[in-house]
């Protein structure tokens, strides 16, 4: 089936999944356990066991610093009776390969490098990600720093993946309460909850078929697709929420 092309089966029947995560990144952790919350199971699970992914898992456990981690994936799979595998990247060729004859109704990103290609049009109803920003505003990595930067409302969206960077068409999208006091760890582990309970409400609309009611095309952004935010960016990020001169404070 071409990459946005959808059925969405009328079936009331949990989806049969396939769930794509950097090995034990802790967005990978807390995004199970909030869908296995909601009763859905992956039927699979497909690690990316890389270099890059000890680097981003580091990289993410120092923006949360000082905040409790979920289950580590493999305790999670082992409790569920889960079947996991790894390869070295989450390439369309390797993961179609893992796959075979096998289709699943969904393939659930729960952090990982940009997937691209033919696996992107292979489940019956599509590729979805959950972003720790919200979308189309904040595109890209480090979303909660460039908001603050920016003065862009702070939060997580549900979306389908395209070719492009977090571009896909919308299913859910909620704001962050941002009070005086929270610190950038607070910001990311904020959203990196938020964006584990959107997939959960995602899937769970799945299944009671709301989801051609629910899919919204993207607007524009006003602001480029941001990348990594390097040390002079995150002072700016910890001097304005120090100061208190964020934009979009709660209270």
């Amino acid at each position: 089936m071409p990459a946005g092309a959808h059925h969405y089966s009328s079936r009331m029947a949990r989806p049969d999944f396939a769930f794509l995560a950097l090995r034990e990144h802790p967005y990978a952790g807390e995004m199970l356990r909030q869908l296995l919350s909601g009763g859905h199971v992956p039927a699979l699970i497909v690690e990316e066991d890389s270099d890059v992914a000890t680097v981003e898992r580091e990289k993410f456990l120092e923006r949360i610093a000082g905040h409790p981690v979920a289950p580590s994936v493999h305790e999670q799979a082992r409790q569920h009776a889960i079947p996991t595998c790894s390869m070295p990247v989450h390439s369309s060729d390797a993961l179609l390969e893992e796959f075979g004859d096998r289709m699943f109704d969904l393939i659930v990103l729960g952090g990982t490098r940009i997937i691209r290609g033919a696996v992107l049009g292979y489940p019956r109803d599509g590729v979805i990600n959950s972003h720790p920003g919200l979308l189309p505003d904040c595109r890209g990595s480090a979303s909660a720093a460039w908001s603050v930067v920016h003065d862009i409302p702070i939060g997580s969206s549900t979306h389908f993946c395209d070719e492009n960077i977090d571009t896909g068409d919308l299913l859910l999208r909620r704001e962050f309460a941002v009070e005086r006091g929270m610190t950038y760890a607070d910001l990311c582990q904020g959203t990196l909850v938020l964006a584990g309970v959107l997939m959960k409400e995602a899937l769970t609309a799945y299944v009671a078929g709301e989801w051609p009611s629910m899919r919204t095309p993207q607007a524009e952004s006003p602001c480029p697709t941001f990348k990594n935010a390097p040390p002079e960016v995150l002072a700016v990020v910890h001097r304005k929420l120090a100061e208190q001169t964020y934009a979009h404070f709660v209270d």
